[in-house]
């Protein structure tokens, strides 16, 4: 690890999934990539590089997820509301990690972002930024850096908007990346073909 940020990781994989499979059988973050790698595995890698402290947040019944998301590093937090959405996620996130000097949230169906462009991020937010997003041809990816002063809004957040409002309504600190990683997730069993 060439950099490590004061910031702590926070690795959202509570997600259903339903594009990836209607039934449900199958959790599109142990999907393989074509090196065999389970897909969460690898988000959690390339976010361990730059952030030596990652929290894993998965919903309850997750237990295999967690075991994987556990080898590869991180810590595992289960959010119990988890079936409301990506707010509820973060906001179980953060309150695990209240003492946190930041948090970098990354999606873990999102496993092509560039360590760099993760190394970037943490270090604006570790120089103050308080609030930091890449961007790539125009428009903004993932992950986010979020500075302490934000405690109390992410401990808000609920439902399946995430942190949308509060991106929309502060300041935000524009990083802009050649890595078109950080706008390609992984829905569908097509998308594994891409990645």
């Amino acid at each position: 690890m060439a950099y490590a940020s004061l910031a702590t990781g926070l690795l959202l994989a509570a997600g259903v999934g339903s594009r990836f499979d209607p039934h449900g059988v199958q959790n599109k973050l142990l999907a393989r990539l074509h090196d065999g790698t389970p897909v969460a595995a690898e988000a959690a890698r390339r976010l361990l590089l730059a952030v030596p402290k990652v929290l894993a947040v998965v919903r309850p019944g997750a237990e295999a997820l967690a075991r994987v998301l556990n080898d590869a590093g991180c810590d595992v937090a289960f959010a119990p509301a988890a079936q409301r959405g990506m707010g509820a996620s973060l906001a179980a996130g953060v309150q695990a990690s209240e003492d946190a000097e930041g948090w970098i949230v990354a999606l873990a169906d999102m496993p092509r972002i560039e360590p760099s462009t993760i190394e970037a991020l943490a270090r604006a937010l570790d120089g103050g930024a308080g609030l930091v997003a890449p961007f790539y041809a125009g428009q903004r990816g993932h992950p986010v850096g979020f500075g302490a002063v934000h405690r109390d809004a992410l401990l808000s957040l609920d439902g399946d908007s995430g942190a949308r409002s509060l991106l929309a309504s502060e300041r935000l600190t524009r990083l802009d990346v050649d890595d078109p990683g950080i706008l390609r997730d992984v829905d569908t069993p097509e998308d594994l073909r891409g990645i």
